[in-house]
């Protein structure tokens, strides 16, 4: 994998992880700024999604969800010479990146927080069930979130090990966020966030089936 290519991914997460008052989408290549945004183009107050709605939810919750996924993929990178996987790990990160600005740069552009007094997940009515986002015993914030022990334990192996480690976890990972994005085509409104629900579903579906494969190569399976 070229640097190139790993330092653009890197790019749209700095840009995304901007925050504040002015937060940068990266979308088909392009910047996006909706802090920028003024009069027709800025939604009116009727428009914008309350903060407790499931568009603000998924916006937020897929934001977080997205960028631990990034950080596996930066993780394994550095950890393997497969090139099969570290492709995967560039069209994961890359996109992932990518998205998460689009989904900050939403809830800039609604005026809504980035985040919330309620638990994850509670616009789908899972916030805190089953110990998801309860934080206790090292429990995932979400389902299908690694916990900080496997992400350790990740950022200790090396070549074959950590390859199936990696897609071990982003097969759980990608099935967590499979449901959330299913939650928002259920609850969101039509229109673009709805749409991105749509194609997250297509594209990690496709990469579960991937990775099944490169799994079942190494003699192991999926979560």
């Amino acid at each position: 994998m070229r640097r190139a290519g790993w330092a653009a991914v890197c790019a749209a997460v700095v840009l995304a992880a901007a925050g504040g008052g002015v937060t940068a989408a990266l979308a088909n290549g392009t910047v996006h700024d909706p802090a920028l945004q003024s009069g027709p183009s800025a939604p009116s107050a009727q428009e914008r999604p309350a903060a407790d709605s499931a568009d603000a939810g998924f916006a937020r919750d897929m934001a977080v969800h997205h960028q631990q996924a990034v950080e596996m993929s930066f993780v394994v990178r550095d950890r393997t010479d497969d090139e099969e996987v570290r492709r995967l790990a560039y069209d994961i990160a890359n996109t992932q990146a990518n998205q998460r600005g689009m989904m900050l740069g939403w809830l800039d552009l609604w005026e809504l927080p980035k985040v919330s007094s309620q638990p994850p997940m509670a616009w789908m009515g899972m916030g805190g069930h089953d110990g998801h986002g309860s934080g206790g015993d090292d429990a995932p914030l979400m389902p299908g979130m690694a916990t900080r022990a496997e992400l350790a334990r990740l950022g200790k192996a090396e070549g074959e090990r950590a390859e199936v480690l990696f897609l071990q976890l982003m097969t759980a990972h990608h099935k967590g966020g499979v449901h959330m994005a299913e939650g928002c085509v259920d609850r969101c409104r039509p229109g673009v966030e709805r749409d991105l629900a749509k194609g997250m579903v297509e594209a990690q579906e496709s990469e579960l089936r991937l990775m099944a494969d490169l799994l079942k190569a190494r003699g192991a399976k999926g979560s």
